[in-house]
């Protein structure tokens, strides 16, 4: 079975160990959505603003790492760039230019 991407996702790494997560992820954890104005939408509605959740762990700007990237069909988290390749091996990509040799993928790519 080949890899595909299955959706878009956001990696909070605020340093801590969380169970259910992707089996590439130690620490921190994903939210996932449609697209990433969704998971940013969703972490505002539990805990606000995604930059004052981050405070409120008392973690400065270097202590962690926002990340938007995706899914993948075996349960991995990927960067943009990784989405791509996978996403364009599998002829996703659906919507943009696809003939791109380095890019970087975005939901609206998808669908």
């Amino acid at each position: 079975m080949k890899e595909y991407i299955l959706c878009a996702a956001i990696w909070i790494n605020d340093g801590l160990k969380y169970d259910e997560q992707p089996e590439n992820i130690d620490y921190g954890f994903i939210i996932c959505g449609r697209r990433h104005n969704n998971c940013y939408k969703t972490i505002d509605i539990l805990k606000g603003n995604v930059n004052t959740y981050l405070k409120s762990l008392n973690l400065s700007d270097e202590d962690y790492r926002k990340q938007p990237g995706f899914i993948t069909s075996f349960d991995r988290f990927v960067d943009r760039k990784e989405g791509w390749k996978i996403a364009k091996s599998n002829n996703q990509i659906q919507f943009g230019d696809d003939d791109e040799v380095d890019g970087v993928l975005i939901s609206e790519n998808l669908y």
